[in-house]
């Protein structure tokens, strides 16, 4: 057994699918075809159930693949450990970023922290926060910036900043005559919002107690991203609620739409950084939140 078989399993499990998994480990399909197959010949049972269109793991095949996955974190472990030994701020650091902070938070990060250690390159992904949360434990990710509350095993984290939420408008819309508006003024039949495994969707739904409970967002209308929704306010479609660092990086003079703060105290969330408490280069860590606090995106509050 190998750690190229390894991770043609683990690959395959996530994916369920050979092209992508493939594709994943810059393999030929064949190549990962035949290696799944001989792996499960060796071990003497079924890894995966293979119907047309479909792959399935078997019970086994899971508790397998769960055990691979710490066996490929370990072993990833051996060249980190001897970075270590040269530099802990010499080479890549795999971060990733929730869609609703990346695109606000890592204009601002990357200047900062090549600042600090230039030869610490970011390898960055972005993602849902449960994607990065398997991807964090699974040793694809050394870290990761997300939002509160983040609770995972053996996964610690640390505050970086508070950020408050906003309500962007049309600008004929009733509640842009004022320069605060109530959360509970929001009507949900005319809210857009994040789809469903978006942690922001969560908050803001969490934030406003009109929004909770069965049917309440069912004449709702879904955006793909922030940006999505910012033009669909734009055109007339409805409100929103967005992150002020969005906000920060729209137009201010925009002649369609304009953006509001909530009534104090104004929803908002917490900012962290999440990373494996095994990781082997902490100072890594402590340079990448020094980095951020150096410039958080616009908008956002420090925390005490």
């Amino acid at each position: 057994m190998t750690l190229t078989e390894l991770r043609y399993i683990v690959a395959l499990a996530r994916e369920k699918h050979f092209g992508k998994a493939a594709e994943r480990c810059h393999v030929s399909q064949p190549t990962l075809s035949v290696a799944v197959k001989k792996l499960e010949e060796r071990l003497g049972v079924m890894l995966f159930e293979r119907t047309p269109g479909d792959i399935r793991i078997t019970a086994v095949g899971e508790r397998i693949c769960r055990q691979a996955e710490k066996v490929l974190t370990e072993a990833g472990r051996v060249e980190e450990l001897a970075q270590i030994g040269k530099d802990p701020l010499i080479g890549p650091l795999r971060l990733g970023v929730i869609y609703t902070i990346a695109p606000y938070l890592l204009p601002r990060l990357i200047p900062a922290l090549h600042g600090l250690a230039p030869r610490m390159p970011l390898y960055l992904q972005e993602n849902f926060t449960h994607r990065l949360a398997e991807s964090l434990k699974s040793g694809e990710l050394d870290a990761a910036i997300v939002a509160a509350p983040f609770a995972e095993p053996g996964i610690v984290t640390r505050p970086l900043y508070s950020e408050p939420f906003r309500v962007a408008l049309p600008v004929q819309h009733p509640l842009a005559a004022r320069a605060e508006v109530a959360k509970e003024a929001l009507d949900p039949s005319q809210l857009l919002i994040l789809g469903q495994g978006n942690c922001f969707r969560d908050q803001v739904v969490s934030a406003c107690p009109q929004l909770n409970g069965p049917g309440k967002l069912d004449q709702s209308i879904e955006g793909s991203s922030l940006e999505t929704m910012r033009h669909m306010v734009a055109s007339g479609a409805g409100i929103a609620v967005v992150p002020a660092s969005a906000c920060a990086a729209w137009p201010d003079n925009d002649a369609l739409f304009v953006t509001r703060p909530f009534k104090a105290p104004a929803p908002s969330r917490k900012v962290v950084l999440a990373w494996r408490a095994t990781f082997p280069r902490p100072l890594a860590m402590d340079v990448l939140y020094q980095a951020v606090c150096q410039s958080p995106p616009v908008g956002t509050l420090p925390l005490e």
